[in-house]
């Protein structure tokens, strides 16, 4: 975590994090038709996208939170002995990414997701977060300062020294770890699912250098 880059300075990486109650919840729902033909595979997948979008929208989400990715038909092939690879229909598929502001009420605007797509939806996964981590991240940044002067301070010590002016600081990216997710888990009374937020935490790592005075 540490090391001198001369004699006269001393270089100490520190890394801190923070946690907040997540303010938004990106979710990736799919729409995906499976039919004989590709204009009906194609039409449907279309009808049921649509019915998703509206559901959401009736559920107050903004056009700008709504994003269509993914669109694609494809054949779908099976193998038949004696005929070998053979068409057996067609699959049309689209994925709506969507922001959700009000995480508190995302159980039922997700409820109404999969209702409204039936069969055909899918939901790929959600992510919770912060519409805007500058704070938390404000944050993060103390607590990673604070990390490396308690070890530069320890390593001036131990090198009978103390430590003199800040030579230069660089701020960089920490490692990608686990993305805090919500904790989803089956109602008693209701066919929905319960989304519990929790905390998300927002992570920070910054490298200084000191001068290393006698």
């Amino acid at each position: 975590m540490a090391g001198e880059s001369n004699p006269r300075t001393i270089t100490v990486t520190g890394t801190g994090s923070a946690e907040a109650p997540p303010d938004l919840l990106t979710i990736s729902v799919g729409v995906e038709c499976r039919r004989d033909g590709v204009g009906t595979a194609y039409a449907d997948a279309g009808t049921a996208s649509g019915a998703v979008s509206g559901a959401l929208r009736q559920h107050g989400v903004a056009d700008a939170d709504i994003r269509t990715s993914g669109l694609n038909v494809r054949p779908e092939l099976v193998w038949r002995d004696g005929e070998g690879q053979k068409v057996a229909g067609y699959v049309a598929s689209s994925v709506l990414t969507v922001r959700l502001r009000d995480v508190a009420a995302a159980s039922g605007v997700i409820a109404a997701v999969v209702d409204a797509g039936a069969d055909d939806v899918r939901l790929n996964g959600l992510e919770l977060g912060f519409a805007d981590e500058s704070a938390v991240m404000a944050r993060a940044r103390e607590a990673a300062w604070q990390d490396a002067a308690a070890a530069a301070e320890q390593f001036a010590s131990l090198a009978s020294a103390r430590l003199g002016t800040v030579v230069s600081v660089a701020e960089h990216p920490l490692s990608s770890g686990p993305v805090p997710v919500a904790r989803l888990e089956r109602a008693v009374a209701t066919d929905a699912i319960s989304v519990e937020a929790g905390h998300a935490s927002v992570g920070a790592g910054v490298t200084v250098v000191w001068e290393l005075l006698d």
